[in-house]
């Protein structure tokens, strides 16, 4: 049971938070002026913040129920992790600033923010798959690296296809081709699930002594935390008709 937490913690971050970061890393080319990457951005507004719970709650499971798999996960990972955690911060900080005050220079400046934190959450992330994944590490995980960085792209490029309508659907459509959106959403989501759970494979995934205490907690909120993504998603099920708050 402890198990199926970790893991349905993780995929489920890794498909939810990996449409905006996709979304994010191409901003510049979904979105060629101010009005445009606006509204692009709202096509990920309601969802971020929530998206990002799941990282935590990652995070809180490793710590709680699996320190001996955390400790090993930081082991010579430390650059990558330090590079997540500020390319977050980074991202994050541009999306809420991006709006706050006017001026072109102003928002573009955040946009570069926005950009810049998404390529280095999805090449962290593909770092640390490829660490786990083939025991790379130094220059030649810049490889895998890559890799999955397309991945969050595609993935990103999809999610935008499902949210965005007119001339920006039309771009972001360039690899469905305008038309089975949901399909190429399922199929991006789908291998970014298989490559998570082939790197859990590659783990000693040995609950901890207070694994037993925590799962009854999890297990009782765990609902309560679907329901809540599935009534956000519900709630922006349509498409954008305009900029957002941000």
């Amino acid at each position: 049971m402890e198990i199926f937490i970790l893991a349905f913690f993780t995929l489920g971050y890794l498909v939810l938070a990996g449409a905006d970061i996709g979304v994010g890393m191409l901003l510049p080319y979904l979105g060629r002026s101010g009005g445009e990457r606006r509204e692009v951005i709202a096509a990920i507004a309601p969802f971020f913040l929530g998206n990002e719970v799941w990282l935590v709650a990652t995070a809180g499971v490793l710590a709680g129920m699996f320190p001996e798999l955390e400790a090993e996960l930081l082991h010579g990972n430390y650059g990558p992790v330090v590079v997540l955690l500020v390319s977050w911060v980074v991202r994050d900080v541009g999306l809420w600033l991006r709006g706050r005050l006017p001026g072109e220079r102003w928002r573009l400046c955040w946009d570069g923010a926005v950009v810049a934190g998404s390529w280095g959450l999805a090449l962290s992330w593909g770092a640390l798959l490829g660490h786990v994944l083939l025991g790379l590490s130094g220059p030649i995980a810049a490889l895998p690296a890559l890799v999955l960085s397309a991945l969050f792209a595609v993935h990103g490029l999809a999610f935008a296809t499902l949210r965005l309508r007119g001339e920006l659907r039309r771009r972001a459509a360039v690899l469905s081709g305008g038309a089975g959106e949901a399909r190429t959403y399922a199929l991006t989501a789908g291998a970014l699930m298989v490559i998570g759970v082939l790197a859990g494979t590659r783990l000693p995934l040995d609950a901890g002594p207070t694994a037993s205490l925590l799962t009854p907690v999890i297990l009782t909120l765990l609902p309560l935390l679907v329901a809540a993504q599935a009534w956000v998603w519900w709630t922006f099920r349509h498409r954008v008709t305009g900029p957002s708050y941000l």
